[in-house]
């Protein structure tokens, strides 16, 4: 087992480009972008600079709101070399979830990029601070938002009260490198250096504070799980805001000197053309992006023979997929992780020569220096193996806890340390986990507790079926009822009595979806994740009107 790491974010990109300057570290192909190690490092050099003479001081909060960007992973490394704590913005927000951001986060600077699929960023900033239009850059004076001074745009257009991304650049010749050097050797890997919101498929976001520690291992052991070193290419369609794309991918490729391919925006076509023409070795997704990848009409034309290994993560595998990207994609290596933002994110892991029946019937182990834990829900009363119960974690990974919300931290870590994931799971006596549902996900109908995913994996068996989800909804007399939501493989028609009937003698009674709904995709977050709140919400309509 290897040491914890005890070294920052901004160190371990300087050791990276002392020991292979010549290395690509960023390939961003389709712009023609090709970054070495000693580039990155440079460039992340010069933007800490210009961060630096705007007057961000160490522990101020920068907001990033942008999709893959090559600026995204110089802000990342950039604030981790100056000491400022990078806030990820979801590329799905809006003026009322930005407001309630930046003021939450008590974030001094934005960086931003113009517009996103058609959504104007800019216009929804101006929305929330009108006094942007007629300020000098760098000393806003919002009523809404006070603590805002700078505001930093991707970009070549110059708009009224802002910089331009290479305003900073130009502004990091002003400082010379003593004093970033006495910066970065000031900073301590057990600092806060990176923000990010849950995802928020329950309730209002939480600010989930990581620190140089935090990150950096978790990177370096998800790494290691995956066998990923510095031969190895990095396909990264995920979004950076998540932890999975700026912690499992960017900083894990870092962390053994790997080349990050990102892809901007995710398309299943601009993914397979990437790893194709980029021979990566390497791919991370959600299971809906795997999906979208395997279903493209033209899928057996592009050539995959690159890829090795990855990580597939974010909401359950379906066994099929799992198989598909094994044997068709050819990533006979690929992982499956499972972890939340709060524990940076990975707290298990596959790893790349577990069988499969371990890929898809399990999240895998404990990653090094990481304590997983099964315990009676509500209690820290461990069960034994085999037995069903709240996961908890332990160990280098977890959060200093949620920003200016001390209740809701106390709520998640305990006395002793542990984060309580309010995951259900079972742990066989290998310390192999299986997440069978959340504590909030079960449904109880009639007195009987119904896991949704037991539901699921049996449906997914169905062969029209290409994802389902399941919900409990409530229900006069039995208190809940099961609702599936189904997304049918193309060109297939189903009813609800077909998918009943399949049912029948197969799964208890009780668990039979008692409605069926048909529909072509799910509500999700910009991470992946399926927003299940969203989905009991359309529930109530379809029921009501089907009354």
């Amino acid at each position: 087992m290897t040491d914890i790491l005890e070294t920052t974010i901004g160190e371990l990109l300087e050791e990276k480009a002392r020991i292979q300057p010549d290395h690509e570290a960023v390939v961003y192909a389709d712009r023609g972008l090709r970054w070495t190690y000693d580039e990155l490092n440079q460039k992340a050099r010069q933007a800490a600079k210009g961060l630096m003479k705007l007057g961000v001081e160490k522990g101020e909060h920068i907001a990033i709101w942008a999709s893959n960007t090559p600026e995204w992973i110089l802000s990342q490394f950039s604030t981790g070399k100056m000491g400022a704590v990078l806030v990820t913005v979801n590329t799905n927000y809006r003026t009322a979830e930005l407001e309630y951001l930046l003021r939450q986060s008590d974030s001094t600077t934005i960086i931003l990029m113009e517009e996103y699929r058609g959504a104007s960023y800019i216009d929804m900033l101006y929305e929330i601070c009108p006094e942007l239009a007629d300020s000098e850059p760098g000393h806003l004076h919002s009523e809404k938002l006070p603590k805002l001074k700078n505001v930093i745009v991707m970009g070549d257009k110059q708009f009224p009260g802002t910089f331009k991304w290479d305003d900073v650049m130009t502004l990091g010749g002003e400082i010379g490198d003593e004093l970033l050097d006495e910066r970065l050797n000031d900073l301590s890997p057990d600092e806060v250096i990176n923000m990010q919101y849950t995802s928020g498929t329950t309730g209002f976001p939480k600010g989930v504070m990581l620190t140089h520690a935090n990150i950096v291992n978790n990177a370096y052991n998800v790494a290691s799980c995956m066998r990923l070193s510095q031969d190895d290419r990095l396909c990264i369609p995920v979004p950076f805001f998540h932890c999975f794309g700026c912690v499992m991918g960017t900083l894990a490729c870092v962390s053994v000197g790997a080349v990050m391919v990102p892809v901007q925006e995710f398309s299943p076509e601009k993914v397979l053309e990437t790893v194709q023409n980029e021979k990566c070795t390497a791919l991370h997704g959600v299971p809906t992006m795997f999906i979208g990848e395997l279903n493209l009409p033209d899928f057996d034309t592009y050539n995959l023979s690159s890829l090795r290994t990855g990580i597939m993560a974010g909401s359950n595998c379906p066994i099929e997929v799992m198989k598909d990207v094994m044997n068709r994609m050819g990533a006979e290596e690929i992982t499956i992780a499972y972890g939340q933002t709060e524990s940076s994110p990975v707290i298990t892991q596959t790893r790349t020569h577990d069988p499969i029946e371990l890929k898809v019937e399990t999240v895998g182990r404990a990653l090094p220096h990481v304590e997983v834990k099964i315990v009676e829900p509500g209690t820290d009363h461990e069960v034994p193996a085999g037995t069903q119960g709240e996961l908890c974690t332990r160990g280098y990974h977890v959060m200093k806890g949620y920003y200016k919300n001390e209740e809701a931290t106390k709520a998640a870590i305990d006395s002793e340390e542990w984060l309580h994931t309010g995951d259900l799971a079972v742990m066989d006596e290998h310390g192999y986990c299986r997440i069978t549902g959340r504590l909030k996900d079960m449904i109880i109908r009639g007195g009987e507790n119904i896991y949704p995913r037991e539901i699921e994996e049996f449906l997914y068996s169905h062969p029209k079926v290409l994802d389902v989800q399941i919900i409990g909804i409530p229900d006069e007399t039995f208190g809940e009822e099961v609702m599936a939501w189904i997304i049918l493989k193309d060109g297939q028609t189903a009813t609800p009595e077909e998918i009943k009937e399949y049912c029948n003698g197969k799964i208890s009674r009780h668990k039979i979806p008692r409605y069926i709904e048909f529909t072509d995709a799910y509500p999700m977050t910009a991470s992946g994740k399926i927003q299940k709140f969203r989905l009991k919400e359309q529930a109530q309509q379809v029921i009501a009107t089907n009354l």
